[in-house]
């Protein structure tokens, strides 16, 4: 295989396949991709046998078409240092020369036929198509409530719910402690079924997902199989196996009733959580939230950080006075994921139930509240 392109296009394509590559493996030959040179393009595959991707580099030169196993690590490092605008890369099974005006190197090769290829999408099958400037938004307001640590012992939260019908899809996250439902129009291609798939996708194929989402208008196709789903868009195929076990029945914890309903002003209410989470006991992780006729004041101490007071003027809040306390990093995460809202509404009851906040009928973000200091 021998092809010339440019550089950057190379580099931004490497760094995405990078994503899939096995980190640990028993197969050392995951710790590279594979790049198969046809026409005028490039297919670059990477994966862990868990996800992997397709990523199609268009308008390259090939001089030479074949397939090669490329060092991915060593290339990306040469490719951020090159100042030329172009790069050759002549692969064969035991060398692969990479060259440019102003120097060469010389990589270790390998035997494309050990490395598994990546599923390619059927379009002949049942899949959803969604925007993607939608299904970017929804996964930044839901990917980030995910579980990032061990599995809990009881629910398999490693990851984003996907749930999809005849006219719009929902992801759904939690780490127990939280939960994020974000909602948008999707369109279906095949038959329905007579119950609507819900499949939880590894928290890497979404994110290398949202990686390769990079135009709002163009339409993504997903299919979701019994134990795998595929992502297309128009530069990259995404294959991942699903998690296995039980989501928790996120439709029983909402609440179906609040005391206190009223609308808060995002940027503002942002602005004071990060104020007073400034003086936050790294032991306690908490912010004392006290709702009193028109305001809210926010409290933290800690006997090494000091303390901290503010106030917020909510005009619009309806109910009976109410003190809860939440850490301040899951509101300040959701914060973030709503950036761009002018307002949310939040919804509470007391100290012991969750509080809920609102962006009009497609955002949902449900917080559990800290116990009592102790």
């Amino acid at each position: 295989m021998k092809v010339t392109c440019q550089i950057d296009g190379l580099l931004a394509a490497c760094q995405i396949a990078q994503m899939a590559v096995a980190a640990r493996s028993t197969k050392p030959i995951l710790s590279n991709v594979k790049a198969v040179a046809h026409d005028d393009a490039l297919v670059i595959q990477a994966t862990d046998l868990e996800v992997g991707i397709r990523y199609e580099l268009r308008g390259i030169k090939v001089s030479r078409g074949g397939s090669a196993i490329l060092q991915v690590g060593k290339l990306l490092n040469i490719l951020k240092e090159a100042t030329d605008l172009e790069v050759t890369i002549d692969a064969g099974e035991e060398t692969t020369r990479v060259t440019m005006r102003g120097g060469k190197y010389e990589l270790p090769g390998g035997d494309p036929a050990e490395f598994p290829d990546v599923p390619t999408f059927d379009p002949s099958g049942r899949f959803h198509e969604i925007s993607a400037g939608v299904l970017r938004t929804m996964i930044k307001r839901t990917a980030f409530a995910a579980n990032r640590k061990d599995n809990s012992p009881r629910y398999s939260v490693n990851g984003v719910l996907w749930e999809a019908n005849g006219k719009s899809a929902r992801l759904v996250a939690t780490d127990l402690k939280r939960l994020a439902i974000a909602e948008g129009p999707a369109e279906l291609h095949g038959t329905a079924d007579e119950k609507p798939p819900s499949h939880l996708v590894p928290l890497k194929a979404i994110q290398l997902l949202e990686r390769n989402l990079t135009d709002d208008g163009e339409r993504i196709r997903v299919a979701l199989n019994t134990n795998d789903a595929l992502f297309q868009t128009e530069r990259a195929t995404i294959y991942t196996r699903l998690v296995q076990g039980k989501f928790p029945m996120y439709q029983q914890i909402v609440p179906k009733k609040s005391a206190v309903q009223f609308p808060v002003n995002v940027p503002d209410f942002f602005a004071k959580v990060r104020q007073a989470a400034i003086t936050s006991d790294d032991e306690s992780k908490r912010v004392d939230f006290h709702f009193s006729g028109p305001k809210v004041t926010m409290q933290a101490r800690g006997p090494e950080t000091g303390s901290s007071e503010v106030e917020l003027e909510l005009p619009e809040y309806p109910g009976d006075d109410i003190d809860i306390a939440f850490d301040p990093s899951y509101l300040t995460e959701m914060f973030r994921a709503i950036d761009g809202e002018p307002t949310a509404v939040l919804e509470m009851t007391n100290r012991e139930k969750p509080a809920v906040f609102r962006v009009g009928d497609q955002y949902m973000y449900l917080v559990m509240p800290m116990g009592d200091r102790e």
